[in-house]
């Protein structure tokens, strides 16, 4: 039945797909244009200096990083590791370190050298900045290029001190710390008979 109608009903010519792809496209077209109009788009809440690819990138990071505390304190230590289980977790580290070396640093280079216009010629300290600055003589130029590397520089060496408590505190997981006994001049310990 559902075949015979099929086979009666007529098909769609070339001028009408193009009409109908035309139409679908014109009401994706407005909706754009709908969000883009709301206050949530708006270009007057822009906010200089935010990029939200910089701030998720790096949010995203850090919840990742953070994430194997949690794991951490519900898998006991000494529990063997499947040939699954480290394949995985090797993914991850390899993601979460491919975040933090790759792409935060890459987008804080790119908002500061795009959005913020940091380039070799804004000069923040040097003796080119002109007459009345307090720091014109200053013995060399600093650059906002330079500053940028800078943070970079800091974002990398936040990443790296993020990455050895991290490993550390998965390494001492588990282990107690020793109480250690008073002993006596001979090397005996000192105990109290209760």
């Amino acid at each position: 039945m559902i075949l015979a109608v099929l086979d009666t009903a007529p098909t769609p010519t070339a001028s009408e797909i193009r009409v109908a792809l035309a139409s679908v496209v014109r009401d994706f077209t407005m909706l754009r244009e709908r969000l883009v109009s709301t206050a949530m788009f708006a270009t007057k809440y822009y906010v200089p200096g935010l990029n939200m690819a910089l701030i998720v990138s790096f949010a995203v990071t850090v919840g990742l990083t953070l994430l194997v505390i949690p794991y951490g304190k519900r898998r006991k230590p000494g529990t063997p590791v499947t040939w699954g289980e480290a394949m995985l977790a090797a993914t991850y580290v390899f993601a979460v370190l491919f975040l933090a070396y790759g792409v935060v640093p890459h987008q804080w280079l790119t908002h500061a050298g795009n959005e913020l216009g940091w380039r070799t010629d804004k000069i923040l300290i040097g003796p080119k900045i002109g007459p009345r600055h307090l720091l014109k003589y200053f013995p060399f130029t600093i650059t906002a290029a330079a500053l940028q590397d800078t943070i970079a520089v800091v974002i990398y060496g936040f990443f790296l001190g993020l990455q050895i408590a991290m490993w550390s505190w998965w390494q001492r997981r588990g282990k107690k710390p020793s109480v250690e006994v008073v002993t006596s001049t001979y090397g005996r310990p000192l105990v109290k008979k209760a």
